[in-house]
């Protein structure tokens, strides 16, 4: 009896979620295991193509000429951050239509965090950070989502790149309203200062020595060995040490590293450097006029023809979050994006946001894109399924794709909606137990996010694919 009130309950539940009424699911505990004849999976495709013509069409011209570069940039949460599901599709696309370089990176190991792999980033200071998530403090967030900052003069970042596909003739430097803070250099010299400096001698007491014997030893008088050490007795220990004074001088040689800086582009939007030959490695300064130095992030292109792939993920980060920090918009032509994909949701369901606010701010982030960049197209992602707090179904992320697949064509952007090709409100346990989702049943396991990246790369290649066709005829 129990059991059959339970099922009910559950489907009156259900019911009412198809009536687009969101439901605070946290509230009572969902047998979930018990749902799982209920998953069904979605079609693997983009919705309202039209919406990236004119990707599609820069698409053709790189494909037919060999010639050109096509920018991605995705944009979303940790699973951006972590690059694992971007890491897929760069690398899918990069393969089909060439490999234009890395795009964007940011030294996220220096913000104390995680980041992709690709670049290895080091310093000899420490630098302070401050993320989009927390409370406004004043701090420079502009492109990364990440603010990075020192004072110090001296610093020095070494920038290593780990896997060779990532060599670079040019390199960008975005920081706050593209103030010249840096400089780069390629090689570094070691100079060798020497100088003279007073003698440091130290004497180790023995067993039965007595202080005026050591005064005596070096030619001195006690009472100036018990000056030289702030002594007010004559007592000594075996084993303790006594500093010496002495009029000798030494020698001293102090090495230190000095960098030649090289020239740099000023463009409109971030300073560049070029070089004709593949870099792996390269150094960034402080310019000597700067006295603050801020870094929003590097652009890592190559000559070739090819995609470039740039992921900006923040742990944690909602639209809103973004929405904060004009300067994150202001930077975005930087990158020079034909297409912009966005990927957020998963936090605002936690916050239990009703659909109706989440869009609002979803086409806010949207309508701020568009303002700086008005050529380029998007493409919004709805959220992999999860469960609310492990045990609860997420209708609102249920609620979120939906409205976003409904909304596409009439704020003309595509859709990909991740949300049921993963399976659905439903679908978590399953993806779970394939090893696709973490226990916490909310983040995905690096199989899971490759697996979406996967099935992503095969959807846009698919919509293009079409777009050829419908083109030839």
């Amino acid at each position: 009896m129990q059991n059959k009130f339970f099922i009910t309950f559950l489907g009156i539940l259900f019911s009412v979620s198809l009536s687009a009424q969101v439901v605070d699911s946290t509230s009572v505990e969902v047998d979930t295991l018990g749902m799982e004849e209920k998953v069904s999976y979605g079609e693997n495709a983009i919705y309202n193509t039209k919406a990236l013509d004119k990707f599609f069409e820069k698409l053709y011209l790189l494909e037919t000429t060999k010639s050109g570069k096509v920018r991605v940039v995705h944009i979303g949460d940790s699973h951006i951050q972590a690059d694992f599901f971007t890491g897929v599709i760069r690398k899918n696309l990069q393969e089909k239509f060439g490999n234009g370089g890395l795009g964007f990176s940011f030294p996220h190991n220096l913000a104390r965090t995680n980041g992709n792999y690709f670049i290895r980033y080091s310093s000899n200071e420490s630098w302070n950070n401050h993320r989009l998530t927390k409370e406004k403090n004043g701090s420079p967030i502009g492109l990364s989502g990440i603010s990075l900052t020192t004072r110090a003069k001296d610093f020095a970042v070494e920038i290593n790149v780990k896997d060779n596909a990532y060599q670079f003739n040019t390199l960008k430097i975005v920081s706050p309203q593209n103030q010249n803070m840096f400089e780069v250099a390629t090689a570094k010299k070691v100079i060798t200062l020497e100088s003279n400096v007073p003698k440091k001698i130290v004497h180790k007491i023995k067993n039965g020595e007595a202080i005026s014997i050591i005064a005596d030893k070096y030619g001195i008088s006690v009472a100036e060995l018990k000056r030289y050490n702030a002594m007010k007795s004559d007592k000594i220990r075996a084993g303790k040490t006594l500093k010496i004074p002495t009029s000798e001088m030494q020698k001293r040689s102090v090495k230190r590293s000095e960098f030649i800086p090289l020239s740099l582009t000023d463009e409109v939007n971030a300073h560049s450097f070029y070089s004709e030959t593949l870099m792996d490695k390269i150094y960034l300064i402080p310019n000597k006029a700067a006295s603050n130095f801020a870094l929003n992030g590097l652009v890592f292109e190559k000559n070739e023809p090819g995609i470039t792939y740039s992921a900006i993920g923040v742990n944690g980060a909602k639209a809103s979050d973004y929405n904060k920090y004009p300067l994150f918009f202001e930077q975005i032509p930087a990158l020079q994006a034909d297409l912009i994909i966005v990927s957020l949701g998963t936090n605002e369901t936690f916050d239990k946001m009703p659909s109706v606010d989440y869009m609002s701010q979803l086409n806010t982030l949207i309508a701020n894109i568009k303002v700086k960049n008005p050529n380029v197209e998007v493409l919004v992602m709805s959220t992999p399924p999860s469960l609310l707090y492990r045990r609860s179904l997420n209708r609102f992320a249920d609620a979120y794709a939906r409205d976003i697949n409904a909304q596409a064509t009439v704020v003309n952007h595509a859709s990909w909606d991740l949300f049921a090709i993963m399976g659905g409100m439903y679908g978590v346990n399953r993806n779970y137990r394939q090893g696709l989702m973490s226990s916490d049943k909310v983040h995905y396991t690096k199989s899971g996010y490759e697996k979406q990246g996967q099935l992503f790369s095969q959807a846009l290649i698919n919509a293009y694919e079409n777009f050829k066709v419908t083109k030839k005829n």
